[in-house]
């Protein structure tokens, strides 16, 4: 085509090579500037990856921290009924043992049916 051109045309023949090594050197650039693009969009989705993980770490973390929080305010609040109930048992005794012969007898019924 370059050629058929210059035959034409003496004066085009440089005019179209020009175009030419232009519109290459145009490709030559958008094939950079592609890679380039492509380049900073992976660093840019490891970069959202790496922030996306951290926040779940965090996330995870406070939840653990706030999971053995309720645990231990748990097992304080056990360790108090313990305690009222041995006091309990200890200042009625005969009180104590007519509610656990009751209970008992409930749960002998219940797990009759």
């Amino acid at each position: 085509m370059v050629a058929a051109a210059g035959k034409q045309n003496p004066g085009q023949d440089g005019e179209t090579a020009r175009t030419v090594s232009d519109l290459e050197a145009d490709i030559r650039q958008l094939r950079e500037d592609l890679a380039k693009l492509t380049e900073q969009l992976a660093r840019t989705g490891q970069h959202s990856f790496g922030a996306a993980k951290r926040a779940a770490t965090e996330s995870v973390e406070q939840l653990k921290a706030q999971g053995e929080a309720a645990i231990d305010r748990l097992r304080g609040q056990a360790h108090d009924l313990e305690d009222e109930l041995v006091t309990h048992v200890r200042e009625k005794p005969l009180t104590s043992l007519a509610i656990a012969a009751g209970v008992g007898y409930l749960l002998a019924m219940l797990s009759r049916r």
